[in-house]
């Protein structure tokens, strides 16, 4: 049973990028006690969080500590490190990931920390740079319903949403699911709106045909109406970073023995996407990747 987290608790935040930062501010806003780390401790300044000399230094003055990193390997290395959290932490902490990651090394952790008296709830994020700049991301969250509780309040600072799915691992497999199909939709659009723009259709009157029709999903909505008009909503999810959620959604379907019939064309998409210079771009660049493909296509413009 975790220690009551009291609303005056020292929060630690390890990971200060282009979520880790946002999510900074909501919680700096709301009159929350942070503390930041980052491997770029020029990262730290403009989202005005306070440093700490070292990663050991913000795992031993945190109380709840939370991850913001890119992927289970940058995970692994802050957890298992010699300045990591296990070498540093003490019973009755909550690590909160936020992240998205291999749910099977999320259980892993969790069994590491669980030895230690510290509870980890894998708390996988969706919704953007926006939603988390309006502090209306969706939360899907593993672990005990009592850790859970224990930082809600926290949580609660940056989303509106928060469910818990399970045990150890859910929210990270949760978290999977969703971005697997976050790719799919956005590699489709990307793909269609190429075509439609090499077939002369006005791209405006079709995202409101798709939007009121079967072919209606999140990039539809809420990519597209911006991408047509240049507005790439930078800030967001690179393609490289979409490209390994598609390889831990690949990683999990063979962990249960599902076939996957879908993924193989979604991460061709992003993987020739990257190939061509799009990797450290927001993933919606995609579009572009498959435009160059097309013979030069780009959605704006006559």
């Amino acid at each position: 049973m975790p220690a009551t987290v009291e609303a005056e608790s020292r929060i630690g935040l390890v990971g200060v990028g282009n979520m880790g930062g946002r999510i900074a501010r909501r919680l700096l806003d709301s009159g929350c006690t942070l503390l930041g780390y980052d491997t770029d401790a020029e990262r730290l300044d403009p989202a005005g969080v306070p440093g700490t000399e070292s990663l050991a230094a913000l795992v031993r003055e945190s109380d709840v500590l939370l991850l913001s990193l890119p992927d289970s390997r940058v995970i692994e290395a802050v957890v298992y490190g010699e300045d990591g959290v296990l070498a540093n932490c003490r019973a009755g902490q909550i690590v909160v990931d936020l992240s998205t990651a291999s749910p099977k090394s999320t259980v892993a952790i969790h069994r590491e920390l669980s030895a230690r008296g510290v509870e980890l709830v894998d708390a996988g994020i969706s919704g953007g740079a926006s939603a988390a700049e309006r502090g209306t991301l969706s939360i899907m969250a593993g672990g005990s319903p009592e850790a859970l509780e224990s930082v809600r309040w926290i949580l609660e600072r940056f989303s509106a949403h928060i469910f818990h799915m399970g045990p150890s691992g859910a929210g990270h497999t949760a978290k999977v699911l969703n971005n697997f199909l976050n790719g799919v939709s956005l590699a489709a659009t990307a793909e269609v709106m190429v075509v439609a723009r090499k077939a002369g259709l006005d791209l405006g009157q079709l995202l409101e045909v798709l939007n009121s029709s079967s072919g209606v999903n999140f990039a539809t909505l809420n990519r597209f109406p911006s991408i047509v008009k240049g507005d790439y909503l930078e800030g967001g999810l690179t393609g490289e970073l979409m490209e390994k959620d598609i390889m831990l959604y690949i990683d999990l379907t063979q962990d249960l023995s599902v076939p996957t019939l879908n993924a193989v064309g979604c991460l061709a998409t992003f993987r020739a996407a990257n190939a061509l210079g799009y990797g450290d771009q927001i993933s919606n660049r995609v579009v572009d990747a498959l435009g160059d493909l097309a013979g030069g296509i780009r959605l704006q413009g006559p």
